[in-house]
């Protein structure tokens, strides 16, 4: 389908259709109109002769008389009581008849008879076409062998043209496939005619520039703000820290500042994820899955509200993921966030494997419109209810997955709930996400 909507293709099969339309209609004319001039003048001609012959044969007062006018006409005179008139003739009205009969050889011969009847006699006029059955057929043949060769040529003619014609829109693709490596890409409206491709390049040399100032800005800012966010981030976790250190503190305040200091720690990985985002740039580390996760489900368990939900981790202890703890504490958060959220009552289970984490828990599950578009910015699903967040979530997951090539998916489990997972390719084949497993 990709090559039928090419322009190139477009433009030879133009020229095979164009080709091949005009020479088989030219051949069916031809063919048409020699049918019909040869048909009316043979009619008019053998009519003629009948009636010639007819006013030769009562001149000569001989009816019974066999006369020939050349090799492919035969005349034959009758009375019309005469036993010699053959079966197939006797009941032939006047006029040219068409007739297939064998010769005295055996061999089938295609025929017009010209028939003239008259009280007294009757004449009969045959003419014998069967050279001209086969100049017609072998007409077919070159009509046929000039049909595929005028359809050979237009389609040497379009691809021909076509290079041609789509060089410029060629060399125009090869040029802006470079933009996507350069930071400032060339300007390429110089290297074009002021025609319509270099209409066409100047176009996208705007269009190109304003995206580049876009991006530019739009990393800049994020940029800007992780950077500036690292700060006051920074003092609210040693300022939560130094009043924990205080044995005297309340159970509440104590929950409440551990709250703070867990926000605080949440907000600074997500600034140190977005600036890799923003840079486009992945970052290295050696991050142990299992005490990473555990972490996560302690900071987890805190925020579960008395609901009755056992949060499990178990799996293997010594998997390690090159990757900092910031990137894979966002993205497993927000997995182990998601389920602990939509679980009301029963089990929430995170199992590290060797190249993957599983997250399963006992929710309400999803449907199959929600685990198309769980990954699309904004998206929160219709079992969100009334739940918080604008749906962005797993939208940064998707972007980190992109990102390090790892696979995250969501699927419903064939009980209850679902169960996320986020694979660690080894081989690292490219970015995928998926909304199943």
């Amino acid at each position: 389908m990709h090559y039928r909507r090419r322009l190139r293709s477009r433009i030879i099969v133009s020229f095979l259709l164009l080709g091949f339309g005009l020479t088989a209609a030219f051949a069916v004319a031809t063919v048409m109109l020699r049918n019909r001039l040869e048909g009316s003048l043979v009619d008019t001609w053998l009519q003629s002769e009948a009636t010639n012959f007819l006013e030769f044969k009562r001149a000569n007062r001989d009816p019974n008389g066999l006369f020939k006018f050349r090799r492919q006409i035969e005349a034959f005179a009758y009375r019309p009581d005469s036993p010699k008139i053959p079966f197939s003739w006797s009941g032939l009205p006047r006029g040219v008849h068409d007739l297939r009969e064998p010769d005295d050889s055996g061999r089938m011969r295609e025929y017009k008879l010209a028939v003239e009847r008259e009280p007294d006699m009757v004449t009969f006029l045959r003419y014998d076409y069967s050279q001209e059955a086969l100049t017609e057929q072998q007409m077919l043949y070159a009509l046929g062998a000039a049909v595929f060769l005028f359809t050979g040529l237009a389609f040497v003619v379009g691809l021909w043209s076509s290079r041609r014609v789509l060089s410029p829109l060629t060399d125009l693709a090869r040029r802006v496939e470079g933009f996507s490596s350069r930071h400032n890409p060339e300007l390429l409206a110089p290297h074009f005619a002021r025609d319509e491709v270099g209409e066409l390049a100047s176009t996208l040399d705007d269009y190109a520039s304003r995206m580049t100032r876009l991006v530019t800005r739009d990393r800049e800012f994020n940029a800007d703000v992780s950077h500036e966010l690292r700060t006051p981030l920074a003092v609210i976790r040693g300022a939560a820290e130094l009043l924990l250190a205080n044995p005297d503190l309340p159970d509440k305040t104590r929950q409440r500042l551990a709250r703070i200091e867990r926000a605080a720690l949440q907000c600074t990985d997500l600034t140190t994820a977005l600036l890799l985002l923003s840079r486009n740039e992945r970052g290295n580390g050696d991050t142990n899955l299992f005490k990473l996760c555990n972490a996560l489900a302690e900071a987890n368990r805190a925020q579960l509200g008395g609901r009755p939900i056992q949060l499990v981790v178990q799996g293997r202890e010594d998997v390690q993921v090159d990757a900092p703890e910031a990137v894979l504490s966002v993205a497993l958060g927000n997995l182990l966030g998601n389920a602990c959220k939509y679980t009301s009552e029963g089990e929430v289970r995170v199992i590290v494997e060797a190249d993957r984490v599983l997250i399963e828990d006992t929710g309400p599950g999803l449907s199959p419109e929600d685990a198309a578009r769980l990954f699309e910015r904004g998206y929160r699903g219709s079992g969100a209810g009334g739940t918080s967040g604008g749906g962005i979530g797993l939208s940064i997951v998707r972007r980190l997955c992109e990102l390090y090539g790892w696979t995250v998916s969501i699927a419903p489990r064939p009980e209850r709930g679902a169960v996320a997972s986020l694979a660690f390719n080894v081989g690292d084949p490219g970015p995928s996400y998926s909304s199943q497993p």
